[in-house]
């Protein structure tokens, strides 16, 4: 400590030590952090890791239900499925699923949430019966849809005026899985939509309608570009999960592949494999290609919002 002539105090400048390194504070704080993390990395370790390499090295073999006697085969598995038709319809119609669900529940989803958010009168009671149906369980919405498409008591007919089998043919089986689905699961995305909805700035509106701007004016270049991102969460959420679709599909069918095998996922094509053929080793291959093409979806995803926050700077 030193004096100047004016008699200010000047405080020396404390020397940098290595304990102010950055690598030493994340050490530190890992040490005292690491605690409470450990228990999800344990069960992560243990019900993720653990699954994804041990389904990995079935994959290379031609392990049966009994787990006894598998050999190494190497990438035969891997060869197999790459030729199997019916692998390769499953996952279309995985895949025809999600281009059908996807647009339609973010749309809906949006629709509902901007209803529910301007209306005045009841607005508890309109949030809790868009939101419900989600709190069902998949076997009861499934069970529910199954009994209201049916052709001779069915109420969907009925209400229509039509005679559609719609879970016995093929041209419309698929279809009925996803209204279903809609009206299942239309609550979780309404939810993340309300909620960004009431996140949006009153003033924002406010200075628009002084302007002169009508409402559709203020939800194209308010509304929409304010929910730019909850719709990327959205889609990519939807997209993941419509891929994975089993429960309606399968529950709807009564536990079948659907009509000529129309409503088969690819989820429901692996466990045929694995639980009716009894081929561990080869349903572990599929599952692992089906890994992939979610892990490659979800890069994708991180990868176009990325780019697009990079080029929004």
């Amino acid at each position: 400590m030193t004096t100047t002539s004016a008699g200010t105090v000047v405080r020396p400048a404390r020397a940098r030590t290595a304990a102010d390194s950055p690598t030493v504070r994340r050490k530190q704080g890992f040490q005292h952090g690491g605690w409470f993390i450990a228990p999800f990395l344990v069960l992560f370790a243990l019900f993720v890791i653990w699954p994804l390499l041990r389904g990995l090295h079935l994959s290379f073999t031609d392990a049966d239900i009994s787990g006894d006697g598998a050999s190494l085969i190497g990438l035969d598995n891997y060869r197999e499925a790459l030729d199997d038709p019916l692998m390769w319809e499953s996952l279309g119609h995985s895949a025809w699923f999600t281009l059908l669900v996807v647009p339609c529940i973010t749309v809906l989803a949006l629709l509902l949430a901007m209803l529910a958010h301007h209306i005045e009168r009841g607005k508890w009671l309109w949030r809790l019966c868009f939101f419900l149906p989600f709190l069902l369980p998949s076997t009861v919405a499934a069970n529910l849809w199954q009994w209201l498409f049916n052709p001779g008591s069915g109420m969907v007919n009925h209400v229509l005026g039509l005679e559609t089998p719609w879970l016995t043919d093929a041209s419309y089986a698929m279809l009925a899985v996803v209204v279903t689905t809609l009206w299942w699961t239309v609550g979780f995305s309404f939810l993340l939509y309300l909620a960004a909805l009431q996140g949006i700035p009153a003033h924002l509106y406010e200075a628009a309608e002084l302007d002169g701007a009508n409402a559709w004016h203020r939800m194209v270049h308010i509304t929409l570009p304010m929910l730019r991102n909850i719709t990327g969460l959205v889609v990519a959420l939807q997209i993941l999960a419509s891929l994975q679709v089993f429960d309606q599909a399968v529950v709807m069918q009564d536990f079948g592949p659907g009509p000529e095998g129309s409503t088969r996922t690819f989820v429901q094509y692996t466990l045929e494999q694995g639980f009716t053929s009894y081929r561990v080793g080869y349903a572990s291959a599929i599952s692992i290609i089906f890994f992939v093409i979610i892990a490659a979806v979800a890069l994708a995803r991180m990868w176009l919002l990325r780019n697009r926050e990079e080029g929004g700077r």
